[in-house]
């Protein structure tokens, strides 16, 4: 299982929303650049990577973050925030980034989305599936869709989307643990999705539960910046 550590970036920096609540943020690291290299350091391969100002504005606003980190780190940057349109995933991709993640746009305009499957391939999109009480939520979490989680995921997988992040959002900044049985029930609905589980990683036993369900790669955030989970054991667990 891939352990992926998350950057969100506010200003610049380095912070960490609860819920998704910008009046909830926290600043960590005013260098996101180090915090990267420290991943890298500690032998992880993958970074997710969010610019919530280009969430907002949507567009991408924190590009300089982004290009800092591919041009001094090996990390696979997935990329999100401010991704709307043909121009401005172009700009990330220049930027850097290894596979951008499209999360509301898959919802608004799955005719855009659909395309960027086509044009770029499926290694280099990731679906970004955050659901409320099994229902797609999209615009920062503030809008909730009749979309049912496991039927948006089955039709996309259907149109070639290979790697999906699927955050519930109930869980997300909480540290109470993730939610396993939904990310088992998408396994085994939909095989051959690679899983990347995302909120409520609050301790080790958590990282080992997903790797155990099968999980291709859970997102750390909170638990490693509020010190629940160290730098040597993700380290150790990568190795």
């Amino acid at each position: 299982m891939e352990i992926i550590p998350a950057i969100d970036i506010i200003g610049g920096k380095c912070v960490r929303l609860t819920q998704g609540d910008y009046g909830q943020k926290k600043e960590y690291a005013s260098n996101p650049l180090e915090v990267a290299q420290k991943f890298e350091q500690a032998g992880i391969r993958r970074l997710h990577l969010v610019d919530l100002d280009g969430a907002k504005a949507k567009t991408i606003v924190n590009r300089a973050v982004l290009e800092n980190i591919t041009s001094n780190t090996q990390l696979k940057v997935d990329f999100g925030g401010g991704v709307q349109s043909d121009e401005t995933i172009q700009m990330a991709f220049d930027a850097g980034a290894s596979q951008v993640t499209g999360g509301s746009i898959a919802v608004k305009n799955p005719q855009l989305f659909e395309g960027w499957i086509n044009t770029h391939g499926s290694e280099k999109i990731i679906l970004g599936a955050d659901a409320k009480d099994r229902k797609i939520a999209i615009s920062g979490w503030e809008e909730t869709t009749e979309a049912d989680l496991v039927d948006f995921i089955k039709d996309y997988h259907a149109k070639g989307i290979k790697y999906v992040i699927c955050t519930d959002v109930a869980k997300d900044g909480l540290l109470q643990g993730p939610s396993v049985d939904l990310y088992k029930e998408i396994l085994q609905e939909i095989p051959g999705i690679q899983l990347i589980a995302s909120g409520g990683v609050a301790e080790m036993k958590d990282l080992e539960e997903l790797e155990k369900i099968g999980v291709y790669g859970t997102i750390v955030g909170k638990a490693f910046y509020e010190g629940r989970i160290s730098l040597e054991q993700l380290a150790s667990f990568v190795k």
